[in-house]
C-alpha cells in the first residue's frame, strides 16, 4: 500500500547536471503526492549549496545541503519514514552508512563494482530490514512489455534463436579512443564502469525479463583502442592527456537459453558514426516468424532510455502512444511509482541486481578462462 505522506528523500550525488539531474532526480519531483526531496549530499560545500538552491526552487521549499561524509546525510532525522537515495560511482563508500542508518535506498546500476560487492549490499540490506530499488529502469519500458506480449501471443511461434549486434559509438565519449574527463574512471575496469558492466549489464537484464535466463555462455573480446584521449567537458578538445585502456571494446557472447533457444549477442565500441553504420539490432527468430528490434540514435542500445523500432514478420508495430512520454523519463517515472506502491516484482531491488551481476560473472569466467560456462 502506498504511505499516507509522501516519501522523505534525501539524495547523495544530485548535482545540476548528468543523468540524476535530467532523469532521477526530475521524475521522482514529478510524483508530489509520492516523494519529497528534502536534504541532498554532493562531494563539496560550494556544489551543494548550488545544488540546493537549483532544487529548492522545483519543489518549493528549502533542501539542506551535506557534502562529504554520507554519514551526515544518512542519519538526517528529517527522512521520516527513513527513506535514502545513493546514487554515484562510489558506491561501496557512499551507501553503506545509508543502509547501516536503516534508511531503504535507491543505488544506480551497476551498485556495486562487481558481484561481490553487490552480495554484500543486499546481505547489508538484509541484516537492517531495508527496502531497495536499483537503477535498471529498462524493466519498465514499453518495449519490454510489448516483445513480452508479442513472444506470449504466439505470432512467431516457439522462439528458437536471437541475435543483437550493438554499437556504442566514439562520439558518446564513455570508453576510448576519446573519453570526457568527467567519465575517466570508467577506463579503469576495478571501478566497475566497463562496456560489459553498463550497457551490456542493462540490456541483458532486459534481455533475461523478455528471453528468459542463460544455461551457458561462452564469450570472446578483443581490445583495439588501447589508449583514451581525454576530452575537456566545456571545450570538447583534447586535454593533452592520456590514459590506457584496462578492459574489451567488443565483447561477444553466445550460449543456450534455458528455453533451448541460442543467443548470440555481440557489443562494440570506438566507431565513428557513419552513415549507415548501425547502432542497435536485435532479432527474435520463431517457427512462425520474426522479430526485429532497431535504432540509430547514438545511444540505440540503451533500451533503458531510448524507445526503439519494432517490427513483426516486417511490419512495424506502434506500441508508444503519440504524445506521451517515453524512454528514460518513462521508465524511471514507472519504476518509482511501483517502489511506493510496494509492487514486488515491479521494480528491479538489490537482489535482482545480484541475479544480474552472476551473469555477469559468469561472462567475465568465460572470457578469462576461454571456455563455456553453465549455470545452475
Amino acid at each position: 500500500m502506498p504511505p499516507s505522506k509522501p516519501i522523505r528523500v534525501g539524495f547523495i550525488g544530485l548535482s545540476t547536471s548528468g543523468w540524476a539531474a535530467d532523469a532521477l532526480a526530475p521524475s521522482l519531483i514529478s510524483l508530489k503526492n509520492d516523494y519529497d526531496l528534502v536534504a541532498l549530499s554532493t562531494s563539496s560545500e560550494a556544489s551543494a549549496a548550488v545544488s540546493a538552491a537549483k532544487y529548492s526552487a522545483d519543489v518549493g521549499h528549502p533542501i539542506t545541503a551535506y557534502s562529504g561524509d554520507t554519514s551526515k546525510i544518512a542519519n538526517d532525522p528529517q527522512h521520516r519514514p527513513r527513506r535514502g537515495l545513493g546514487q554515484d560511482p562510489m558506491h561501496k563508500q557512499l551507501l553503506t552508512p545509508v543502509i547501516e542508518a536503516k534508511k531503504d535506498f535507491f543505488i544506480e546500476w551497476p551498485a556495486g563494482r562487481n558481484l561481490q560487492e553487490t552480495q554484500e549490499f543486499a546481505e547489508l540490506a538484509r541484516k537492517n530490514g531495508v527496502r531497495s530499488i536499483v537503477g535498471l529502469q529498462g524493466r519498465s519500458s514499453r518495449v519490454v512489455a510489448k516483445l513480452k506480449e508479442i513472444i506470449a501471443s504466439g505470432n512467431i511461434g516457439a522462439v528458437r534463436s536471437t541475435s543483437i549486434i550493438a554499437t556504442l559509438p566514439q562520439e558518446g565519449e564513455f570508453w576510448p579512443p576519446l573519453v570526457h574527463e568527467g567519465m575517466a574512471y570508467t577506463i579503469v575496469e576495478s571501478n566497475g564502469a566497463t562496456l560489459l558492466s553498463i550497457p551490456i549489464g542493462h540490456i541483458l537484464d532486459n534481455f533475461a525479463q523478455i528471453m528468459g535466463d542463460f544455461a551457458s555462455v561462452n564469450a570472446t573480446s578483443t581490445l583495439f583502442h588501447k589508449t583514451a584521449t581525454i576530452i575537456d567537458v566545456k571545450t570538447r578538445q583534447p586535454t593533452g592527456k592520456t590514459l590506457p585502456m584496462t578492459h574489451p571494446d567488443h565483447i561477444s557472447v553466445s550460449g543456450v537459453l534455458k528455453s533451448g533457444a541460442f543467443a548470440s549477442l555481440f557489443w562494440r565500441s570506438g566507431y565513428k558514426m557513419t552513415p549507415g553504420r548501425r547502432r542497435f539490432l536485435w532479432e527474435i527468430d520463431g517457427d512462425e516468424g520474426s522479430i526485429r528490434v532497431e535504432s540509430d540514435h547514438m545511444l540505440g542500445p540503451m533500451m533503458s532510455m531510448f524507445d526503439p523500432a519494432i517490427y513483426v514478420n516486417g511490419e512495424k508495430v506502434e506500441y508508444v502512444e503519440e504524445g506521451t512520454v517515453g524512454g528514460s523519463m518513462h521508465n524511471v517515472t514507472e519504476a518509482w511509482k511501483a517502489f511506493v506502491s510496494g509492487e514486488e516484482g515491479k521494480y528491479p531491488t538489490i537482489d535482482d541486481a545480484v541475479k544480474n551481476h552472476k551473469l555477469l560473472a559468469g561472462i567475465r569466467k568465460s572470457l578469462d578462462e576461454g571456455r563455456v560456462v553453465r549455470f545452475e
